[in-house]
């Protein structure tokens, strides 16, 4: 008879005395083989569990070849030898539970009720997913779907493991995207009594009472089918901290309650849009009032460093100059801070007589930036502006 690991065996065991009887290593992290392990290892959808090996941190739990390698923080020396004490990290075990179990459940509900197949299950870091058969999941029975789920959860449903042989499992009904590839033997089941009969190797709660609580966060079209994302259990509770907190802070800084916080919002993105509008509008009339005192300055070549201003701003004030002054060239820069870093614009004149590419390449080299441009303009970014006045005497020289 197969080993049954002890994950397995009580998945509410946190601390297991066993013997390490192999070490090795794998992408650079060393790893133990264990003759017992309360640690799970990822597959079906679940992540692996986290905890620690006679005392060094486990990082990450994987099943190779049907042996269970656990990944180790640390450098070879340090790993552990002989009898060791396995700890389990329960919180995230317990995590994982919850949500497992609640897809489990959410599954047989949707195929139940809707006819809806699950076809992929994603266990992620703070939300969990699955992929259905249907793109007629609509909202109305989104809510159904969980309603229907709560009420089960509610049923307080026993949760249970067992395993059975191929031909016990040939006569059974059982909800399942088939077996691994190659797989022999027995073969592990999970029951939500009167729900669910499914093959799995994960752990589970023992009573879907234990899952507390789900719910859908929403709907995503993909692959010819739906993605349905949910929380469940503590992820439930610690989602509706985080948006309580979140709309007590927008409360206070809006000064309006709940119900008015959308309304509210919309009304400031309004005004901010007409104010963002008005500056554009200032930003441009300022480019040309420069731009016109530039043109009637002295020199071949004009140039301005105008520090905070952006490229557009750089750009329709170069583009002024050019017009007004079609036999000049005209040189301006912007700093993005006190630093040597910033952009700058080159613009010619219609009637002003420069390789404005080849002036350009050589302003970007001394400027240590880069650009491009065509026709009367090149631009770019550069990365020591305290070169402007070796630039400007390149450019008198090419003019």
């Amino acid at each position: 008879m197969p080993h049954i690991p002890a994950y397995e065996r009580d998945p509410r065991l946190t601390r297991l005395e066993t013997d390490v009887l192999s070490r090795g290593e794998e992408d650079g992290h060393p790893f133990v083989v264990l003759a017992d392990t309360i640690l799970f290892p990822e597959g079906g959808g679940q992540p692996a569990d986290l905890g620690a090996v006679g005392g060094v941190p486990v990082i990450d739990v994987r099943k190779v070849d049907g042996v269970i390698r656990h990944v180790l923080v640390g450098a070879e020396p340090a790993l552990p030898t002989g009898r060791v004490t396995v700890v389990l990290d329960w919180a995230r075990r317990f995590d994982h539970m919850q949500q497992h179990t609640a897809q489990h459940l959410l599954t047989a509900v949707a195929e139940r009720r809707f006819g809806w197949r699950t076809t992929s299950f994603h266990l992620g870091e703070a939300t969990c997913d699955i992929e259905l058969d249907s793109r007629d999941v609509d909202t109305s029975r989104v809510t159904e779907l969980e309603e229907a789920v709560a009420a089960e959860i509610h049923a307080a449903r026993p949760v249970t493991m067992r395993r059975v042989g191929p031909e016990a499992y040939a006569a059974l009904s059982v909800r399942s995207r088939g077996l691994p590839e190659g797989h022999t033997g027995d073969i592990r089941l999970v029951e939500i009594q009167g729900i669910d009969l499914n093959t799995c190797g994960g752990t589970h709660c023992a009573s879907t009472s234990e899952i507390e609580a789900l719910k859908l966060l929403g709907t995503e079209g993909m692959r010819g089918g739906t993605r349905l994302s949910w929380v469940a259990g503590g992820r439930f509770r610690r989602l509706h901290e985080v948006h309580h907190r979140r709309n007590a802070r927008l409360r206070e800084i809006l000064g309006t309650s709940d119900d008015d916080l959308v309304t509210r919002v919309e009304a400031k993105l309004e005004q901010l849009k007409h104010a963002e509008r008005a500056v554009r509008q200032l930003q441009e009339a300022l480019a040309d009032v420069s731009a016109s005192a530039l043109a009637a300055s002295d020199g071949r070549v004009l140039v301005a460093h105008w520090p905070g201003r952006d490229l557009p701003f750089l750009q329709r004030a170069a583009k002024e100059v050019g017009r007004l002054a079609p036999d000049r060239v005209v040189f301006l820069t912007t700093a993005e801070g006190e630093g040597e870093d910033g952009a700058f614009v080159l613009a010619a004149g219609e009637v002003a007589g420069i390789d404005l590419a080849a002036a350009g390449r050589q302003v970007a080299e001394l400027l240590g930036g880069r650009g491009g441009g065509s026709g009367l303009m090149f631009q770019g970014k550069a990365s020591r502006l305290s070169r402007r006045a070796a630039a400007v005497e390149v450019l008198e020289r090419l003019g």
